[in-house]
């Protein structure tokens, strides 16, 4: 597993610059696989602490000792491109693709967490409550992104009409918090995902037309301690 301080969502592409020992074992034991098995890890987004270890002895303790809080659910990454760099580390491209339930970790097995975990299910069929709740999102999502996003012409004629899709890129997208994102990915069908998302875009839509300002993500206005 690999604890971020994001979320991933399935369908969506996250790249990663891998620098600590313990994700570069995780990149070399994957890359070392049998051809055709699937090369995937689990992604799960962090309550509390930060994904960097401390310097120290190997572990996972957050900042002064206190130990890094997982979410529940994650989604799977597929490693799609590696490239290693001349200091032993590597940039790689993954994509998500399943999500799951974490059961129990294990911190101890390999230098990187591990965990045994429940694959949530994924829709399976035609389903027309969502293919109405797409269209009012999709519709919506237009409207919020014309308050945050000067290029949004080019950006809505890409948006998915697959519903289950543009529930995930919604998600993925929209300028919302750690938790709302979690929460999202957490619920199981698609109709109550983009349900959720209207809620979301409703609030997020009427904050931007009051303040007229562009939230800056919490990501760029918090980072780990800087070491002493």
């Amino acid at each position: 597993m690999f604890p971020l301080g994001t979320v991933l969502f399935p369908g969506l592409v996250l790249p990663l610059h891998i620098f600590e020992e313990r994700y570069k074992a995780l990149v070399r034991h994957l890359v070392g696989l049998p051809e055709g098995a699937p090369r995937e890890f689990g992604v799960v987004a962090i309550q509390a602490g930060w994904e960097v270890a401390p310097a120290g002895p190997p572990g996972r303790s957050g900042p002064a000792g206190g130990e890094v809080t997982l979410h529940e659910v994650g989604c799977t990454a597929e490693l799609r491109q590696v490239t290693e760099l001349a200091d032993g580390g590597f940039d790689i491209v993954t994509v998500g693709r399943r999500r799951f339930r974490v059961a129990e970790v294990d911190d101890s097995a390999e230098p990187y967490l591990t965990a045994e975990v429940e694959w949530l299910p994924e829709p399976d069929g035609p389903d027309e409550v969502a293919d109405l709740l797409a269209a009012r999102v999709i519709s919506l999502f237009r409207q919020y992104l014309g308050l945050i996003r000067p290029d949004q012409q080019e950006i809505t004629e890409q948006l998915p009409e697959d519903p289950t899709v543009l529930s995930h890129l919604v998600a993925a997208t929209a300028a919302l918090t750690v938790g709302d994102r979690q929460r999202l990915l957490a619920v199981d069908d698609t109709a109550g995902r983009l349900r959720a998302e209207l809620r979301l875009l409703n609030r997020e839509t009427a904050l931007l037309r009051q303040v007229r300002a562009v939230p800056v993500p919490l990501s760029e206005l918090a980072g780990p301690p800087a070491p002493n």
